[in-house]
């Protein structure tokens, strides 16, 4: 359902995402409402190669991918609709970035994907900057209206169901009264009910008309192209969005 061009010619998954194995994890870092839109096709990427990798998981297991969304600052909307699901892997975070690193490396991201910001000097905690580029693999800016600065990778929807589930997390959908099913999809989940509503004020009225206006901006015949900037796992923990308090800096130099 996808076109993939990197440097500006055809390519495929495995020059995007290369050596992708049966335990990759994705981690999305959303720090403004709605603002993971901005990278959708890629994480729809990475949920076909979670599947791909695995027969049994599209036939004998009913799991979902091990995708994690990051929100920094607080919730920044849900964006469950992407199978960031159970409720769990969507992960409320403060606006320090050595929470977020922590997070990051609690949940062992081996692909992450982060906002586009201004690089500086970050104090992580003990071990931490060291774990992670142990561990990621890949990394990669994107920008919340899908369009980054200096792309060299864009992802282009072919399909209308590409744009499904940015639909839903945009107007979200779910059973009001939900079913027991024999094979239970989550909007007919209690609990992904309850968790929407539980969201739903993150974002205000004109925050998601914003967000809606945004996709529309970049949607030609009903189809969406996205931006994104790959870069080294040192230069993505420099980008990691959120701020520390004086105070922070102060205690640690004591």
């Amino acid at each position: 359902m996808f076109d993939l061009e990197i440097g500006g010619a055809p390519s495929g998954v495995d020059e995007l995402l290369p050596g992708w194995h049966l335990h990759d994890r994705l981690g999305l870092v959303i720090d403004q409402p709605l603002g993971g839109l901005g990278a959708t096709h890629l994480v729809q990427v990475a949920i076909s190669c979670f599947y791909a990798i695995s027969q049994r998981r599209r036939e004998a297991l009913t799991v979902y991918p091990e995708i994690y969304a990051f929100h920094v600052g607080g919730g920044q909307g849900s964006h469950a609709a992407f199978d960031f699901w159970p409720a769990r892997r969507e992960v409320i975070l403060s606006h320090d970035p050595r929470d977020l690193l922590d997070a990051i490396n609690d949940r062992g991201i081996t692909r992450l994907v982060i906002p586009d910001r201004e690089r500086r000097e970050i104090e992580f905690r003990s071990k931490e900057a060291d774990t992670a580029l142990d561990r990621i693999q890949s990394a990669f800016l994107y920008a919340p209206g899908g369009r980054v600065e200096d792309a060299d990778v864009k992802i282009s929807g072919n399909d209308p169901r590409t744009e499904l589930n940015p639909g839903r997390v945009l107007k979200p959908v779910y059973l009001e009264k939900p079913k027991t099913l024999a094979k239970p999809f989550k909007e007919a989940d209690t609990a992904y009910v309850q968790w929407l509503k539980l969201r739903e004020p993150d974002v205000t009225a004109d925050q998601r008309a914003a967000a809606i206006a945004r996709r529309d901006g970049i949607r030609v015949n009903g189809l969406v192209s996205e931006t994104y900037r790959r870069i080294s796992i040192a230069e993505a923990l420099s980008r990691l969005p959120g701020r520390t308090a004086p105070e922070d800096h102060l205690a640690q130099a004591s």
